[in-house]
């Protein structure tokens, strides 16, 4: 079997790859798809110790229930799901603390997570939505700030309702399209749009208050 770099071989190949147990094909999707899914579980769970357990164990299932396997969905998305289900009862099992946002909202907060004026007429957040585009983050100086800035982003994320931080990882993060997610998550169009809006506005703003009292403390 020949040798893909940087991209998995077709998902037929893959499909007859596992089942022959080809050890190649497994270690190669080992190293291109274990480190998204290590951030799509961290999402779901508290301690990375945990998010490496359960992309182990989804991983497992993948091995053993691939004779299954029905081709309705990309091995990709087949993968992912399994990986969500797995860090869902992960989660359950860890009696994981709910964010204190998605205690009082959930992922359908009154009102936008956005003052609406700041947008043009039928747009969001998305890529030309801005009636004035927001001051442009400056770029952290130093190591020390770089990490705080990181830091600051991930608390940021940590801070989502689980599907919000769920679909702004899959779209932002690992740069999975739309439909990619709306089929991972097995969600409507419409409600991947609103809950990434939510996701990114909430993120945004948390972060352009960050980079505004850093730059005044300089």
């Amino acid at each position: 079997m020949g040798t893909y770099l940087g991209e998995p071989p077709p998902d037929d190949v893959v499909v007859e790859a596992l089942r022959a147990g080809d050890e190649t094909v497994f270690a190669q999707l080992l190293d291109l798809w274990t480190p998204g899914m290590l951030r799509l579980a961290r999402s779901y769970l508290s301690t990375r110790d945990s998010a490496e357990e359960v992309v182990q164990d989804t991983w497992l299932a993948v091995i053993g229930n691939i004779d299954g396997f029905q081709r309705r969905s990309s091995v990709k998305t087949w993968v992912y799901r399994i990986l969500i289900n797995t860090a869902k009862k992960r989660q359950a099992r860890e009696s994981r603390t709910i964010p204190w946002s998605s205690a009082f909202n959930g992922d359908q907060p009154e009102g936008a997570a956005t003052d609406p004026s700041r947008f043009r007429r039928g747009t969001d957040l998305r890529s030309g939505g801005w009636k004035e585009l927001p001051a442009l983050w400056p770029t952290p100086e130093g190591e020390a700030l770089a990490a705080e800035a990181r830091d600051r982003l991930a608390t940021a994320l940590a801070g989502l309702p689980p599907r919000q931080r769920t679909v702004i990882t899959l779209r932002d993060v690992e740069g999975h399209t739309s439909e990619e997610v709306c089929e991972i998550l097995e969600i409507s169009a419409a409600n991947q749009r609103v809950l990434l809006h939510r996701a990114r506005a909430s993120v945004r703003g948390v972060m352009e208050d960050y980079f505004e009292a850093a730059s005044r403390s300089i």
